[in-house]
């Protein structure tokens, strides 16, 4: 099986215990207004380009002028010879294809940095749009000894088959309510819960992380509410719940693919997280800051 990647690299501590291998996998099946990785969105990849780098012999159809990328050219361009073949650095496509027994290799021959408990984590985009290559590599990297981690949004109907495949499960729940859920990011959060409840009453190691979006789930309302979805549905007596801040860290790169970002100036209020955290334990949650 192959895997679709977009970006990979070490990091500490951030993605998952100790330092890690972190898999960018591509494609997901939200649609988040705020994404900082917009170019992880499609599953056939985006054109991502560098301005500075972006010259009229980049594309041979004719599609670069002024440093700026006619896409309209690109929706009917079959060949993307501007990817594939040529040297040039203004146009990329944004993954790269792999097989899953490459990327094996490549993180057995990574072992030496896993220090302090790290291993491999599997994040996005979303994971499971790719499950049944992702499924394979968890199991194999399981084989190799190495610790596994990833990071989803628990939409996946299959997603409880991962569980025996992982050590640590990361899980984002976006909005305890459905319809605003739905209406954000452009899926339900059904299956989220349904396998919140599942992870959290099999697995031992489970973090559920929540992004505080300013005018999506900010406000004091929003913090009683997911301590009642929280109260209700986290299964484990072990599952924490981390409060993440909303940043524009990705702006740049939604013009770069060709994507407005719609997000509107905003940000969140010193002293939201703490009062989260105080609501959330008053309901009996544990939550942790990585």
């Amino acid at each position: 099986m192959k895997l679709k990647i977009f970006q990979k690299g070490f990091n500490y501590s951030q993605d998952g215990q100790g330092n890690r291998l972190i898999l960018h996998l591509q494609g997901c099946n939200m649609k988040c207004p705020w994404c900082s990785n917009p170019e992880g969105m499609p599953l056939e990849g985006a054109l991502f380009i560098e301005k500075d780098w972006l010259e009229e012999s980049c594309c041979p159809k004719g599609a670069v002028s002024e440093r700026r990328l006619d896409r309209s050219v690109c929706k009917n361009c079959e060949e993307y010879a501007c990817v594939r073949g040529r040297r040039q650095k203004g146009i990329r496509l944004s993954y790269k294809e792999y097989e899953v027994d490459e990327i094996v290799k490549e993180c057995r021959l990574s072992k030496p940095m896993f220090f302090e408990g790290g291993g491999v984590t599997l994040t996005g985009g979303e994971i499971t749009v790719q499950f049944d290559a992702v499924k394979e590599l968890l199991q194999k990297l399981g084989e190799e000894g190495i610790h596994r981690a990833i990071e989803s949004n628990g939409t996946h109907p299959r997603m409880e088959e991962l569980i025996p495949c992982v050590d640590q499960w990361i899980m984002d729940v976006k909005h305890y309510d459905n319809e605003i859920h739905k209406n954000w990011v452009g899926v339900p959060n059904v299956w989220t819960i349904k396998n919140l409840e599942k992870a959290s009453a099999q697995h031992s190691n489970v973090l559920v992380r929540v992004p505080l979006i300013p005018g999506f789930n900010d406000s004091q309302k929003d913090a009683e509410g997911f301590a009642r979805l929280f109260e209700e549905h986290i299964k484990g007596e072990t599952t924490k719940v981390e409060f993440l801040v909303y940043h524009e860290f990705g702006k740049g790169k939604w013009d770069q693919c060709g994507l407005e970002y719609r997000m509107k100036s905003g940000r969140i209020e010193p002293g939201t997280v703490d009062y989260f955290e105080n609501v959330l334990k008053e309901h009996g949650i544990s939550c942790i800051r990585t």
